[in-house]
């Protein structure tokens, strides 16, 4: 009874969060430390400080090379390749969307991508749904692709700290083609969802008004592909990927890494954790001094914003989290261990739910990556299912998939009469199912 009081309380707390939002998620779970320990006497939790540090430096990164222009150079070449194969847009849209969140390890520059694949879609009389949707899904689905994203270092980090050999470069080598699969699947599909537009009734009946079909087919969004980018664009965009690639040799080759004696004596190499908080550190210092930027600006950029907001989130949660199942570990491994044990996709549906509930794949490893390694479950089954820390797409109410719908004016991607039945859920139940299922077979054939 305890458990699942304990249990309840922590459900309740994140129910009511996210109608707060993202910061509003932290706050609220505040109130369920406070019954914990308080009221039911539990032992205070551990927030997970080494992830949060990781975070704050990723962010960081990420901040500098937004304001430094060298974002604006991806979105640059991102759009020239679009456009020069305008009639496979619903194949290379997602791909591209995939592809800029790997890279900048947030789901959120997909936003400057939507006009441009509408506009590129409309134009050649394909249906804007096709493309834009799975864009979306794709988008999200390249987070835990992401070197440098909070949700893939927060389960390295989590990992290390378990004292198992994997590090950043081993989940990378299962969620990249994991997720490549996924997009691709759910592209390949959505090339003939829908009616295509000469021979759909509601779309047709809408544009008969004159004022609707300018709004639908004019209104050409402003191209960066005649914009001359400043010289320092394009450095900050080289310096960052250079970052990357040194932070892939050190995790690929950890005997060059430095060796410090532990505790007991023996010599072991410092963690990829740390080795990735130092470089994000030093490639947004080389960004700053070579690249021109006013280091005030950063905090005002988008990526930067939003990352503290994620950072906030694991601080409130994952502590909440911690203290309600720290306290009934004996009894979680009983019930839960068994069971993930017998039926490892129990372990892929819980991460699914989680993500659900909190809105947030950071959020959902936080909660679930501890819990699983604590009672036992084989860390091959955690790399295995790594796609499924995406599930928010479930119900349409994420900022990405909003901002999806309102950027398609012919208003064919849209939230269907009974919710569920929106433009986003075959793809996204797609892309997450084939992802897990790639990667299940990749983790167990590498590991």
């Amino acid at each position: 009874m305890s458990l699942l009081l304990g249990i309840f309380i922590l459900l309740a707390c994140l129910i009511v969060g996210v109608r707060y939002g993202s910061l509003g998620l932290p706050v609220i779970s505040g109130i369920g430390l406070i019954i914990y320990v308080f009221v039911l006497g539990y032992k205070p939790g551990t927030p997970p400080i080494a992830v949060m540090l990781t975070i704050i430096a990723v962010v960081t990164c990420a901040g500098y090379l937004q304001t430094s222009g060298g974002l604006t150079v991806m979105l640059k070449y991102a759009e020239k390749f679009l456009r020069s194969n305008p009639k496979r847009v619903t194949i290379y849209a997602p791909l591209t969307t995939w592809l800029l969140t790997i890279l900048c390890g947030t789901g959120h520059v997909v936003y400057t991508m939507f006009p441009i694949i509408y506009d590129v879609a409309i134009h050649e009389n394909i249906r804007p749904e096709r493309p834009m949707a799975v864009a979306s899904v794709a988008s999200q689905m390249g987070i835990s692709a992401s070197p440098v994203s909070v949700a893939l270092v927060s389960m390295a980090g989590f990992i290390s700290a378990a004292g198992l050999p994997f590090t950043v470069i081993n989940l990378l080598a299962v969620s990249i083609p994991a997720t490549f699969c996924g997009v691709m699947v759910a592209a390949i599909w959505s090339y003939r969802r829908g009616k295509d537009l000469e021979e759909d009734p509601i779309f047709q009946a809408y544009i008969k008004d004159p004022a609707h079909y300018q709004d639908v087919y004019g209104n050409q969004t402003e191209s960066l592909q005649d914009k001359e980018l400043p010289s320092s664009f394009y450095r900050a965009m080289y310096i960052f990927f250079l970052g990357i690639i040194i932070i892939a040799v050190l995790g690929n080759f950890p005997q060059i890494l430095p060796s410090f004696p532990d505790a007991k004596g023996t010599m072991k190499a410092i963690s990829m954790t740390t080795v990735i908080q130092m470089i994000m550190l030093v490639i947004a210092a080389a960004i700053l001094i070579f690249c021109k930027v006013n280091a005030k600006d950063v905090g005002k950029s988008q990526v930067f914003h939003a990352g503290l907001g994620a950072v906030v989130c694991v601080y409130g949660v994952a502590w909440m989290a911690d203290t309600c199942f720290s306290n009934h570990m004996a009894d979680l491994k009983a019930i839960i261990g068994g069971l993930v044990q017998a039926y490892p996709w129990t372990y892929a549906l819980a991460m699914f739910l989680t993500s659900k509930l909190v809105n947030s794949q950071a959020a959902a490893v936080s909660i679930i990556v501890p819990l699983a390694l604590t009672i036992g479950v084989d860390p091959i089954v955690i790399l295995s299912f790594i796609s499924a820390c995406y599930g928010y797409f479930f119900l349409p109410t994420y900022p990405s998939d909003l901002a999806c719908i309102n950027f398609d004016r012919s208003g064919t991607t849209h939230i269907g009469k009974y919710v569920l039945n929106h433009s986003f859920m075959i793809p996204g139940l797609l892309g997450v199912f084939t992802g897990c299922c790639v990667g299940y077979v990749i983790a167990h054939i590498l590991y």
